[in-house]
């Protein structure tokens, strides 16, 4: 073994790389878990707020001692107790003193301590002034009667508690948050009187369930007057369970025609849901909403206006849409995750929280009698001693003055023990002379009694139950209010579907050659006259609302739906549909149609295949759209015609080689995507070759005309000159007159 190698019997321990990190993970780890994020069920609480209240209560900041700096005590705490950062500590002081965090304050604050609006909008410590709340008692009332395990500070120069003798189940009363390193609670906040009224229940009846449980605590309740909509079923399914979440939803009323919110789910900041609602109303997709303000002040904490454009607009509608896109409606995550009296984290159910909460509770008031009793009988003795010493004053004087060691002797001659020995001598002359026997007697009968009564608690269960029972209710009588969340039952909120949102103003959506989309106002507009990109042109135009879905039709068969209302102005040129779709490559845009879902369309190609399709069924949302036409070798799509009525309208097809036939509409199918049905028959060869194809395809209603243009030269056909070119559908069709035989196109005429 080389000189620079260590030496096994160095004095350094060895271990694996694996095994060391293992073990400091999990130390940390545990750490973490016991002595960080998560509480004690017997005080509800992480050792950080324990620590400061119990460093407020020895600074004597009582609920009616004087307000002093935050810093003063924040010092305390760290340098006595927590050795952590003081802006956490700090911020952890804040949120016990928040009425809007903690449904019981532990800390009454003077100062700028947050808001609603911003919680960690506190001043500095060095401004603030504090001291505990009235309801901070019960958790310290019994720290001095014997009922706290000490254990020591970080430097063992103190000693602090472990627990704290909680006189009531604060775990659930102000509910506490935290993550720990593989685990986390979040136990939500409840009413004092509901849970005591659990508590007594279970005392009388030790095998309650939790739904019988349930009928005394209705559910959290949290330090906010907002809603808790969440089922019964549910709420009772997560106290059984330990975990679940509660949905919360503000409250509002109206008040002529504005719509008044005067309550906010739990940490929820009215700002935050005014920029929330702005932000909408700024995208333009709260068109029913004319103006947004803020009149909170301190009468009013919470009172948020929101004013409808008109008194027309379905107000439930529209909440139940803020309700479903705003922190307006919030969910909660619960999970009951507490150190239980065993010192180790477990996830219990509602009857295993306050039957375990009710044994912490029986163990510290038996330590709190015994230790009473203890000072009862110790008194009692000293007393005996006294009186022997009053009884027999003189000779005890007698003694005290001659004897060199008067203990001794006065503990020989009267049988006194030594406790009572050195109470006696160090008790003053004057003080024993001035003491009467009725006194002395009378004190020992009353300690007697009290004795007595303690000894008969302690031996008896019942007496026990029932002394917990008169403290919690007595407690609950003190401390406790109302339930401020109400639960009610409420349907599932639901946003409003886009087109409800959009204002319906008419527009035309105007495409181009090269595939660029506009959208202009109104519905007279000419397409021809709009400026175009050079080597560009008009290709199509649709009429519809601008709530509406534009469809678009590609030279491959695909289509596609884009919002109307999010296509660009017609004062500019529009912008390319590639931009927003992504149609197969070399595919040209063709056709443009709007309306509405339940409309009906003629779809055909080329070769003189079609079929009628619903509107609904050509508006694919995807980027990519989807197929819509099957093209025939050398086909090519025809712009859709619409439809008014299938069962008495008709088709007209013609052709490149001058026929037409007007067949019935009936006699094709519906479909949501395909070939479909000859209408006209050409050769599929002509077609594949481009020698022979449709060249114009309508549709016409019983009873309407048609006009055909050729060049600069037009006929119209009447409903009964139509019916010459009248015949079954997939046949060839007759020809039309001379001169008309290259046809450009066909418009519908009047009846």
């Amino acid at each position: 073994m080389s000189d620079t190698q260590p030496r096994p019997d160095d004095g350094i321990e060895r271990l694996p790389l694996k095994s060391f990190s293992e073990k400091a993970y999990l130390e940390y780890s545990m750490y973490v878990i016991l002595d960080r994020a998560l509480p004690h069920i017997g005080d509800g609480m992480k050792p950080v707020q324990r620590r400061i209240v119990y460093a407020m209560s020895e600074l004597g900041l009582s609920a009616t001692a004087k307000f002093k700096k935050s810093a003063r005590t924040i010092g305390d705490v760290l340098g006595k107790f927590h050795p952590h950062g003081d802006s956490a500590c700090y911020e952890a002081m804040v949120h016990m003193a928040q009425p809007f965090s903690f449904r019981y304050p532990l800390v009454d604050g003077q100062g700028n301590w947050g808001s609603t609006d911003d919680p960690k909008s506190f001043a500095a410590m060095r401004y603030t002034e504090s001291r505990l709340t009235a309801y901070a008692e019960l958790l310290l009332s019994e720290v001095a009667h014997g009922t706290v395990e000490w254990v020591p500070n970080f430097d063992g120069t103190l000693e602090e508690p472990a627990v704290l003798p909680a006189r009531v189940p604060n775990v659930l009363l102000n509910g506490v948050t935290g993550i720990a390193v593989g685990m986390a609670t979040d136990i939500p906040p409840h009413n004092m009187r509901e849970v005591v009224s659990a508590c007594i229940h279970l005392l009388e009846e030790p095998n309650a369930s939790v739904t019988s449980l349930c009928e005394h605590i209705l559910g959290p309740d949290y330090p906010t007057e907002a809603e808790i909509i969440t089922a019964k079923a549910d709420l009772i399914k997560m106290y059984e369970s330990g975990n679940g979440s509660v949905r919360m939803r503000a409250t509002y009323e109206r008040e002529d025609v504005d719509i008044i919110i005067t309550a906010l789910p739990y940490q929820v900041s009215g700002a935050k849901i005014l920029e929330q609602i702005a932000a909408q109303m700024n995208a333009k997709k709260l068109p029913m909403v004319e103006d947004l303000r803020d009149e909170s002040d301190h009468e009013n904490p919470t009172r948020l206006v929101i004013t409808p454009r008109s008194n027309r607009v379905d107000v439930e509608a529209l909440m139940l849409h803020l309700f479903a896109t705003t922190d307006l409606e919030r969910s909660y995550r619960v999970n009951f995750n507490v150190i239980g009296i065993d010192g180790r984290p477990q996830v219990k159910n509602l009857r295993h929280m306050l039957t375990e909460w009710l044994e912490f509770r029986t163990e510290t008031v038996r330590k709190r009698l015994e230790y009473r009793l203890g000072k009862v009988n110790r008194r009692l003795h000293l007393l005996e001693g006294l009186l022997i010493a009053f009884l027999n004053l003189d000779e005890v004087i007698h003694i005290i003055r001659t004897e060199e060691e008067p203990k001794a002797v006065l503990m020989q001659r009267f049988e006194l023990t030594e406790e009572q020995t050195d109470y006696i001598l160090d008790t003053k002359l004057r003080q024993l002379a001035r003491l009467e026997e009725m006194k002395i007697r009378g004190e020992q009968d009353e300690l007697a009694k009290e004795r007595d009564q303690l000894e008969k608690i302690l031996g008896s269960k019942q007496r026990l139950k029932t002394l917990i029972r008169n403290e919690l209710l007595a407690d609950a009588e003190q401390y406790g209010d109302d339930r401020r969340s109400p639960i009610v039952s409420r349907g599932a909120a639901s946003a409003l579907d886009e087109t409800a949102l959009t204002p319906a103003e008419p527009i035309t959506v105007v495409l181009s050659d090269k595939g660029w989309v506009r959208a202009a106002k109104g519905h007279d507009i000419d397409p021809l006259a709009l400026s175009y990109k050079a080597g560009d042109g008009y290709r199509a135009m649709a009429h519809g609302r601008s709530n509406q879905l534009a469809v678009f039709l590609d030279s491959t068969g695909r289509c596609y739906a884009v919002p109307a209302h999010t296509l660009p102005s017609a004062r500019g040129q529009g912008e390319p549909l590639t931009g927003r779709l992504t149609p197969p490559s070399g595919a040209e845009f063709v056709a443009v149609i709007m309306g509405n879902e339940a409309d009906r369309y003629l779809l055909a190609s080329d070769a003189g295949y079609g079929y009628v399709a619903k509107l609904g069924d050509l508006m694919a949302r995807n980027k990519n759209g989807k197929t819509l036409l099957t093209l025939p070798a050398g086909a090519k799509v025809l712009p859709p015609a619409a439809i008014t009525n299938v069962a008495t309208g008709s088709v007209v097809a013609v052709t490149t080689e001058g026929r037409m036939l007007v067949c019935l509409l009936s006699d094709l199918p519906e479909l949501s995507k395909g070939k479909g049905n000859k209408i006209i028959s050409i050769p599929s060869a002509r077609v594949a070759s481009r020698e022979e194809y449709v060249v114009t395809l309508n549709t016409v209603a019983q009873g309407e005309s048609l006009t055909l243009y050729c060049g600069q030269r037009h006929t119209t056909f009447k409903a009964t000159d139509l019916d010459h070119y009248r015949g079954e559908r997939g046949v060839r069709g007759n020809k039309l007159p001379r001169g008309f035989q290259r046809v450009d196109r066909a418009v519908p005429g009047e009846k």
